[in-house]
């Protein structure tokens, strides 16, 4: 199977009229459903506190903390899990050891300068990714991902799995459909090791190295699988053996919360946060139309795993659950330089007599 170029152009004219329609419909809604998540989210985390829980992050700087004087990751995250008023059941509430451990190793400090470094990686990878679009494309699909990737210097960068697997996943995205492929691969992996959430990425990328025949690209993810699931069983074995039969479980993840949540997530984790609500409402949407618009096995990925994540969290995330869109940074905003292009083409298919088919896209 061949992934077309512009595949918006190639659109029946009421399918483009139906997602240029459904777009504009979803640019005004965020817009007002922002403010309404925000309400709900700052009475959350309220409630929360009342409950004796405290603010994730605080709870990762109190493990990293324990792990460094020498103590077992295992025993004081539980321990500082009971504390904070945390789940330790099923094993995915606890976070694979992996940050831990090299905070211990190189210290918060380290992380915060393998932030910067991916930050400007991204830059410049994303950049090379664009090469057979564009300059314009080129040069502000670099800018949109620094300026996306600018929370790479918050200070609880060192704390953060989603955003710093979010940074890493961003330039295995960059490398997937080039010859370099392999070092998206270990980035992927290390995505996956500080963050189990970013599986469905691999997953994705294997759904697409299948469709595109591509034999040693699907082994190679096959083999990349196949040690992660091993990794995460070794890991929920270590989190059975600490778990103590008082500890609390998990309300599990079925909110059903619906669109707001992800976009909303997306809005509190990047630079829209600081604009007008009415602006920042179109810019949440308007990236994930420029991915479909790209095409080729780039665009196919991308499509594939923003679309697929979206509709993951707007079904099963809870309210508390929106910091899981780090894993976005900063590649979902990169889209945004395409939808210049995704307009004009579904402006062309809507245009297109009835009678005339579209010529055929020379795939990539």
């Amino acid at each position: 199977m061949t992934f077309p170029e512009r595949p918006l152009i190639r659109l029946p004219r009421w399918a483009a009229l139906a997602l240029l329609l459904a777009t504009l419909f979803a640019c005004v809604w965020n817009a007002f459903a922002l403010e309404e998540r925000n309400t709900s989210h700052e009475a959350d985390i309220e409630q929360r506190l009342e409950r004796g829980e405290r603010v994730d992050m605080d709870l990762y700087r109190a493990i990293d903390a324990r792990v460094t004087a020498g103590e077992d990751y295992y025993e004081a995250a539980a321990a500082e899990h009971r504390e904070f008023a945390m789940p330790t059941a099923p094993f995915v509430t606890v976070r694979t050891p992996v940050l831990a451990w090299t905070s211990a190793l190189w210290g918060t400090d380290g992380w915060r300068i393998i932030a910067v470094v991916l930050w400007g990686a991204n830059i410049l990878l994303w950049f090379l990714a664009l090469r057979h679009e564009g300059r314009f494309e080129r040069l502000a699909g670099a800018g949109l991902a620094g300026l996306f990737g600018m929370v790479a210097f918050i200070p609880d960068i060192p704390f953060s799995h989603e955003i710093l697997a979010g940074l890493m996943l961003s330039l295995a995205l960059a490398l997937s459909a080039g010859g370099a492929w392999a070092g998206g691969l270990v980035l992927a992996v290390s995505a996956i090791a500080l963050r189990e959430l970013a599986l469905p990425f691999l997953l994705a990328w294997g759904a697409i190295a299948v469709l595109a025949r591509e034999r040693r690209k699907t082994l190679a993810l096959g083999a990349a699988a196949i040690l992660i699931a091993i990794g995460l069983a070794l890991h929920a074995s270590a989190v059975a053996q600490v778990r103590q039969p008082a500890d609390l479980v998990s309300p599990g993840w079925s909110g059903f919360l619906g669109l707001s949540v992800p976009l909303y997530g997306i809005h509190v984790t990047t630079l829209l946060q600081t604009l007008p609500v009415w602006f920042a409402g179109p810019l949440g949407v308007l990236p994930l139309l420029g991915w479909l618009a790209l095409g080729g096995r780039l665009g196919a990925l991308a499509s594939l795993w923003f679309a697929g994540f979206i509709a993951a969290v707007a079904l099963f995330a809870r309210q508390e659950n929106i910091y899981w869109m780090g894993l976005f940074i900063p590649a979902y905003g990169v889209g945004l330089a395409i939808v210049p292009r995704a307009i004009a083409d579904l402006a062309r298919a809507i245009k297109r007599p009835a009678s005339e088919r579209p010529r055929p896209a020379s795939p990539r």
